[in-house]
């Protein structure tokens, strides 16, 4: 049996400043799937996940441990139908920091295309995208702030009541920068600056020096605004800093500076607690969604232990057919051509009709975690794979 094996750690289970160390970039995510075999790195700020298509599960396991091991006490582990559930609340934004957040499925979707799926992950990576587009067609949940970014702007409303005349510096000219960027506009403030990688660094300070709020997401390595920095540069003044960045764009030592507010993507949790009320009952509909999309993929992936034993069975009872009308020739090839085909034609669905219900028994005792048991006999009372032998 071919299994789905999952490891990873997400906000849940482990803050920025562990998370920060396994953020892997698309080109880092694709080689460490080549470096599994059939595998999915899926890598975003709140989570990386290695999800991996094995015949051994245990070795699979043990082989993406090893590489998220400077995590070990973080690490979650599931298989199978365990794994397909959790990826598919991943996919419908259930297990986000902002519960519905859009941006999900876009990062699973473009996880799956960086990956090197085997059949078994493509299949579930397919079904988690359909699970995550039906659950926001047919819930509200990601209707009310649905994301980091609004999550952000959000926290900078409430920290200076109104936003009117607050100038904001954003640091980063990424995808998580524009949206952060659209929701303090639709809050009233004014986009001062926006640096990018190629902003000279003298340009940036005297930004720095005038805004009233930073907000930083970009893909840098190491800190783009040191302690230091900000010290010389604001002398005391009021600042409110959101870095959205994993790993971490702020140095965390500013937060104990005289007038500075640091928050990272782990802050926002509170924001995110007061957006939950109105969220509740449609979460409800979207796990009952989820859950039943994660039960078919999981008869999906029981019938595949069956299907070996049902091709056997069909392949048999054709070459039992065969045979019959070949015996029969004497009589069959005084037929004419419309005759012979109806010959065919009733003896193939005498085959499928006697067949049909085996099938399904097979299939649903599958599903029920019999299906090996009933493979097993299928073979035994008829004889498959003895000619083989």
């Amino acid at each position: 049996m071919t299994h789905l094996v999952l490891v990873g750690t997400s906000h849940h289970h482990a803050p920025v400043e562990l998370r920060e160390r396994v953020a892997f970039d698309s080109e880092q995510a694709h080689a460490l799937a080549e470096r599994l075999g059939r595998a999915v790195c899926l890598s975003t700020c709140n989570r990386t996940e290695l999800y991996v298509e094995a015949a051994d599960a245990d070795e699979a396991e043990r082989r993406a441990v090893e590489i998220l091991s400077e995590l070990e006490p973080a690490l979650y582990r599931l298989r199978d139908h365990a794994a397909a559930l959790h990826l598919f609340r991943v996919a419908a934004g259930l297990d986000s920091l902002v519960p519905g957040e859009g941006e999900i499925l876009g990062q699973v979707r473009t996880a799956h295309d960086a990956g090197t799926s085997g059949p078994l992950l493509d299949r579930v990576f397919r079904h988690a995208l359909h699970a995550g587009r039906k659950v926001r067609a047919q819930t509200a949940i990601g209707e009310s702030p649905a994301s980091v970014s609004s999550a952000a702007a959000a926290l900078a409303e409430q920290v200076f009541g109104k936003l009117d005349d607050c100038d904001v510096l954003l640091i980063g000219a990424g995808k998580v920068s524009e949206l952060a960027a659209r929701n303090l506009r639709t809050r009233g403030a004014h986009i001062a600056f926006v640096a990018n990688s190629k902003t000279d660094r003298g340009q940036l300070e005297e930004e720095l020096a005038r805004a009233d709020v930073v907000v930083s997401s970009t893909t840098a390595s190491g800190f783009v605004l040191d302690a230091e920095t900000v010290e010389r540069v604001r002398r005391g003044r009021q600042l409110l800093l959101i870095d959205l960045a994993v790993p971490r764009d702020l140095d965390p030592a500013i937060h104990d500076l005289s007038g500075c507010y640091l928050y990272d993507i782990d802050d926002l949790q509170a924001i995110v607690a007061e957006t939950l009320a109105g969220r509740r009952s449609e979460a409800e509909r979207a796990e009952s969604i989820v859950a039943a999309e994660a039960e078919k993929f999981h008869e999906w992936q029981a019938s595949l232990d069956v299907v070996p034993a049902i091709a056997s069975l069909r392949a048999r009872a054709e070459q039992i057919r065969e045979q019959e009308l070949a015996k029969a020739e004497g009589v069959l090839g005084r037929l004419d051509e419309s005759q012979r085909r109806a010959v065919e034609t009733v003896t193939s669905r005498i085959v499928d009709k006697l067949l049909h219900l085996p099938t399904v028994r097979l299939k649903q005792a599958a599903a029920a975690a019999d299906g090996v048991i009933y493979a097993d006999a299928v073979r035994h009372l008829f004889g498959l794979g003895e000619d083989d032998r």
